[in-house]
């Protein structure tokens, strides 16, 4: 029979107002797993296979530092074989709870039972941080009154106000990737650094014309963590948040609110305010990795509760972690549970979060079986495959992780997509000016076939990006030859060596005018390219007003002005803003640049094939030529729809290149990176008339012509 008792209470914590009552406790059920709010009360339950004991803490609030009622969950009532379950009756929405789980101590066994480590819930839609010291991993002392607490939310209790996922297709989409937090921190709004704030930006992001964010990690986890002193004795935190503790709970430190529950109401109102502007919310989850770090990390949830199933341990010692992600441990996804707890959460964020669509960070961890070993049909990737109740989100795949799986271009699954880091590499070495590589610049450009057609998949497979969070800024690629991390304060060892930047002569700030306008002209080239190829567009918020972390290369730990979105730089390069958003409309308007599948050579009414390759000269493309920086190309349209004509020239020369007759049309030169704002990018019935035969095009140049 469940029993309870009152736990005692120190003289500091006590209050002048009558304790809360006892609450009378039923045996519940097990399903659904985590709190669930019914007329009567609350459901708890939790599963933890090799407990031999549970008990369910109750706290008056968010700071009261011992609970107000511990039920002890008896071991024939309340468990149904690993389910431990019970019935609060009475209990409502906003009660903060948590976890003491015993059972074996046996690291060695895999097994990290510790009654004195309060838990909070895996399955929890809400914690509080309020007490919470990370404190000594290796210390059995008893954490009641520093541990976290879980809240209890009804996650039913929120007006949509009709409000859908916009089901766009994924080759219709155009990617900002953006940390909520750094977007917003530094910006003349109510509420900066939070999820409302986002909410203040969206006229902005409508301005520049993209279909949807990718918010960095949003779900719970340790803010509190201190990495490590920088040199100047600033303690470094877990910024960009690929540290989750909590898969169904947005992290509290982007809310406003302080009430419990408050977090997925705000979290609610901007994806409800973001569809109506038309943009999706894309998010990014860390599955691969938790918090709770290696055999010297603290204890949390999932080491508590079932330590040897949520984690992937080493085979000769269980004691410790196998390090697939190169975060201190590995989640073992294709355990039974954990494929529960990644389908059940996804399915949250869907259903009742509103998410169109998810990027899994370092995604190849999950193809990976029980034994660590990549699998041929791994069941978590298949069960997002084919799991109805997500059929219409995105699902896009880092396909690598960190212990050498890459999986670019086979990683399992039909409909994810990529991100395609083979593209990121071809073009950036390109547009730097190596030569000899015009041959993978085209196949990335065209959707890169040789990755994607040979399985049945589309160019729509392939997330095309320049950066990203993790690396150098657009205008930190053009403006840095090497990474400058010292700020980190781990000797500049952490970050990529090989960036394939080039610094345009001068290694970062520079008042020489020559050598700014390069950049500037580089990072529209880049633009550009990134924008007419097949695929997916990622654009990393900021690259559009060149957003610097002066030469950091690894920004995660950078709370500061090195990662934040400075708004200032919108003025100052309000011209790359404008050639960033013309060049999206463009986008958005041309149905050969979405295409459903890859090309063939078909040719239109006005003799131009689906795509033609050239190079100075037309049908000859330097394929071979060891010394080749250039490359041009043509897309013939169906019916009405333009055709066009791309120059690429990354030569240090500039060079006479053939155009192809465009039928009865006319070409007209729609984008010229060498020519100042506004002529670099022209409006609709600006664009002038190019004479047939041949066009000059300066060194590193991209020219862009349309025909009417």
């Amino acid at each position: 029979m469940t029993t309870t008792e009152m736990s005692p209470v120190p003289d500091h914590a006590l209050r002048t107002e009558a304790p809360p009552r006892q609450h009378a406790v039923g045996a519940g059920h097990p399903h659904p797993l985590g709190a669930r709010v019914d007329r009567q009360g609350v459901n708890f339950s939790v599963f933890s296979q090799n407990a031999t004991g549970v008990e369910l803490l109750l706290f008056e609030g968010h700071d009261s530092p011992q609970p107000y009622q511990t039920i002890r969950l008896d071991p024939v009532q309340n468990r149904s074989y690993g389910f431990w379950h019970c019935h609060v009756a009475g209990l409502k929405a906003g009660a903060h709870y948590a976890y003491r789980v015993e059972g074996e101590w046996s690291p060695e066994a895999g097994h990290r039972f510790n009654r004195n480590k309060v838990l909070i819930d895996p399955w929890s839609f809400g914690n509080s941080n309020t007490l919470w010291v990370r404190g000594d991993a290796c210390s059995m002392d008893d954490n009641v009154a520093t541990s976290m607490r879980s809240v209890v939310i009804d996650a039913g209790s929120y007006d949509w106000e009709g409000d859908r996922p916009l089901d766009r297709p994924m080759r219709e989409s155009i990617i900002y990737e953006m940390h909520v937090r750094g977007f917003t921190r530094s910006a003349r709004i109510a509420h900066p650094g939070t999820f409302r704030g986002v909410i203040e930006k969206i006229p902005y992001l409508r301005e520049l014309g993209i279909t949807a964010v990718e918010l960095l990690p949003i779900m719970e986890y340790d803010e509190k963590e201190i990495l490590r002193l920088a040199p100047d004795g600033t303690p470094l935190t877990n910024y960009w948040g690929y540290s989750t503790i909590g898969f169904f709970a947005p992290t509290s430190n982007y809310c406003v609110s302080s009430e419990a529950g408050g977090q997925l109401d705000e979290f609610r109102d901007m994806v409800k305010a973001l569809h109506k502007a038309g943009i999706e919310v894309i998010l990014d989850v860390v599955f691969n990795h938790t918090s709770e770090g290696n055999h010297l990390g603290p204890t949390i949830n999932y080491k508590g509760f079932a330590n040897s199933i949520y984690y992937h341990l080493s085979p000769l010692n269980r004691a410790y972690y196998m390090d697939y992600s190169g975060c201190g441990n590995t989640m073992n996804c294709n355990h039974p549970l954990v494929q529960k707890l990644i389908a059940e959460s996804l399915e949250f964020w869907t259903r009742d979060m509103h998410v169109d669509g998810f990027r899994f960070d370092e995604g190849s961890i999950l193809s990976r079986g029980e034994d660590g070993a990549p699998m041929a049909h791994p069941p978590i990737i298949w069960r997002i495959e084919f799991d109805e109740a997500l059929a219409d989100t995105k699902v896009i795949a880092e396909a690598w992780d960190a212990a050498g799986l890459y999986q670019i271009g086979y990683f399992p699954g039909l409909r994810w997509g990529e991100w395609n880091g083979r593209y990121r590499d071809a073009i950036r070495r390109f547009v730097a000016g190596q030569p000899g590589i015009v041959g993978e610049v085209a196949t990335r450009i065209a959707g890169s076939s040789d990755l994607y057609q040979q399985n049945g998949r589309a160019p729509a497979n392939s997330v095309n990006f320049i950066t990203c969070h993790d690396g150098f800024t657009l205008n930190d690629l053009v403006s840095y030859n090497d990474k400058h991390n010292e700020a980190n304060g781990e000797d500049s060892r952490d970050g990529v060596n090989e960036n394939c930047s080039w610094n345009c002569g001068v290694e970062g700030p520079t008042e020489d005018p020559a050598v700014e306008a390069l950049r500037n002209r580089q990072v529209k080239n880049f633009a550009a390219i990134l924008l007419l190829s097949e695929g997916v567009p990622m654009i990393l918020g900021g690259d559009e007003i060149r957003r610097t972390q002066h030469g950091n290369n690894n920004g995660y730990c950078q709370d500061n002005e090195t990662s934040w979105f400075d708004w200032r730089l919108l003025n100052e390069h309000s011209d790359v803003f404008r050639f960033f958003s013309h060049m999206i409309a463009f986008r958005r308007q041309q149905v050969p640049l979405k295409r459903l599948s890859f090309f063939t050579g078909r040719v239109n009414e006005r003799g131009l094939p689906d795509i033609a390759w050239h190079g100075c000269a037309l049908g000859s493309p330097g394929w071979h030529d060891p010394w080749s920086r250039v490359l041009s190309y043509t897309m013939g349209g169906e019916g009405n729809d333009l055709d066009l004509h791309v120059i690429l020239n990354m030569s240090d020369e500039t060079l006479d290149f053939e155009l192809p007759k465009p039928g009865k049309r006319s070409w007209h030169r729609f984008v010229d990176t060498s020519l100042p704002s506004p002529h670099d990018i022209c409006e609709p019935g600006q664009q002038p008339v190019v004479p047939d035969g041949k066009v000059a095009v300066t060194p590193r140049t991209v020219v862009v012509l349309v025909s009417r």
